[in-house]
């Protein structure tokens, strides 16, 4: 009679183990906890388009991921919140719901409307301080009840401790600590919920830098680490009607991203709507 080989044997005592250990893991953590990554491998990543068809393509996958964090970050008046509002309207259109955190209490419903935003759909919240802004963003990414959220801006986000301090005093890597501890939070909440979640971010310079570029982000590098996309967007020039002024041409950088081949540069147009 033929005996079983010993290498046979461990295999499927080794098997039995594991069927047993991932068995285990499902009861206490629920399905789909731990998965074989052939099983998702022909699924496509949901986006929510841009709004500029360049863009779609340069991203790679149609507009920006869902279930992810992203971080739009540039110089001031360079089209960081036109690009945020953009993406709203399409969230909206494709029967999507959308939060907007207005950290800077500067969100203008008029130009939002002229965007193509259903400001009257549109779920706005404009907090006292950045614990309150970031609680707020994770109660409604936890909820699973929006589609996308946008949080305007990091450099808003102000700690409770430096509001009711004096002027003058040092709250040296407050707010960097603050989004550290907020984003390892909310990371978890927007990979369950599939929430699109839209940091936008300001860029501030380095002092003393005598060699590489002198430009950084506010906020701590936390949430360049958490973040699943990264672009920089920069005005490059005036789009003109003659003489007037009807738009700006930017450039948008794909800095980071974590999903397929993309383009690295791309120029675009926002113009100005009238009446």
């Amino acid at each position: 009679m033929a005996q079983k080989k010993v290498t046979d044997i461990k295999e499927v005592d080794k098997s039995k183990q594991l069927d047993s250990a991932l068995g285990q893991i499902e009861r206490q953590f629920g399905s789909g906890t731990v998965m074989r990554m052939g099983e998702k491998r022909n699924e496509k990543i949901p986006a929510i388009p841009t709004g500029s068809l360049g863009l779609d393509i340069a991203l790679g996958i149609g507009g920006l991921p869902r279930g992810r964090i992203v971080e739009i970050y540039g110089p001031e008046s360079s089209g960081k919140t036109t690009l945020t509002l953009e993406v709203i309207a399409q969230c909206q259109k494709m029967g999507g719901t959308a939060a907007f955190i207005d950290a800077e209490h500067a969100l203008d419903p008029i130009y939002a409307g002229k965007l193509g935003v259903n400001v009257d759909e549109l779920l706005v919240s404009q907090p006292d301080t950045g614990e309150q802004a970031l609680e707020v963003a994770d109660i409604m990414v936890a909820s699973g009840g929006i589609d996308i959220l946008v949080i305007d801006s990091v450099a808003a986000l102000v700690p409770k401790a430096e509001i009711e301090g004096e002027m003058g005093d040092h709250h040296v890597g407050l707010q960097a600590r603050l989004m550290s501890q907020a984003l390892r939070k909310i990371t978890g909440n927007v990979q369950k919920s599939d929430t699109l979640v839209i940091f936008i971010n300001q860029i501030r310079h380095k002092i003393g830098v005598m060699f590489g570029s002198p430009e950084t982000t506010a906020g701590g590098n936390a949430l360049k680490f958490y973040s699943s996309v990264r672009m920089d967007i920069r005005r490059i020039g005036t789009v003109k009607d003659g003489d007037e002024a009807v738009g700006n041409e930017t450039r948008v950088k794909v800095v980071k991203i974590k999903s397929l081949l993309h383009l690295n540069k791309l120029n675009s147009r926002f113009f100005i709507t009238k009446e």
